[in-house]
């Protein structure tokens, strides 16, 4: 059966987010169904080096609090590659010559319209005098480099929770012939 929405009316906004509570009749029903739309798509960039090392970042959230991740982050209405640029730069004070775009995600697809996009960053280098003040505003605590294989045992052992690193990380995995 498809779903049917007989109205919908906005509940929520602000500049990132709107939220909708729709009158539906679906596989079980009728109902409401409450959909959560992010304004802009997010990025996500798997930065590997030279060493096979995938940059991290630590920060606080407000929602789950401490949480390892990789550079991520509202693409603000640019491109998907610029914004995954921006970020990568803001967040980690580096930037990448190689770029490729390795797939798409939708977040909490069963509550959200949310697209993503991932990114794989290669050739890294440092930006001279990178500024940290964004990384301070972003609340991130720590910038580091993991080998993959350890960022794979972070993901298994519950040190790296965040769904859309975990989904990133097997993007690139598979993507540099990590799983087969």
């Amino acid at each position: 059966m498809s779903w049917v929405t007989h109205d919908s009316s906005t509940v929520y906004e602000n500049a990132w987010i709107s939220v909708r509570e729709d009158r539906v009749t679906g596989p079980s029903g009728d109902g409401i169904y409450g959909v959560v739309t992010m304004r802009n798509p997010a990025v996500f960039v798997v930065a590997v080096d030279d060493q096979d090392r995938v940059c991290l970042v630590t920060l606080e959230r407000y929602t789950t609090g401490r949480s390892i991740e990789i550079p991520a982050g509202g693409s603000d209405g640019e491109e998907p590659l610029v914004a995954a640029q921006r970020e990568l730069a803001e967040e980690t004070g580096f930037e990448a010559a190689d770029w490729t775009r390795i797939g798409t995600m939708n977040a909490l697809n069963g509550i959200a319209d949310a697209p993503e996009y991932v990114f794989l960053a290669r050739g890294l280098r440092p930006i001279a005098g990178a500024d940290t003040r964004t990384q301070n505003e972003e609340g991130i605590d720590a910038v580091a480099w993991e080998p993959f294989s350890e960022v794979l045992a972070m993901i298994s052992d519950g040190r790296i929770t965040d769904g859309e690193t975990v989904a990133a990380i097997a993007m690139a995995g598979i993507r540099l012939g990590r799983f087969r």
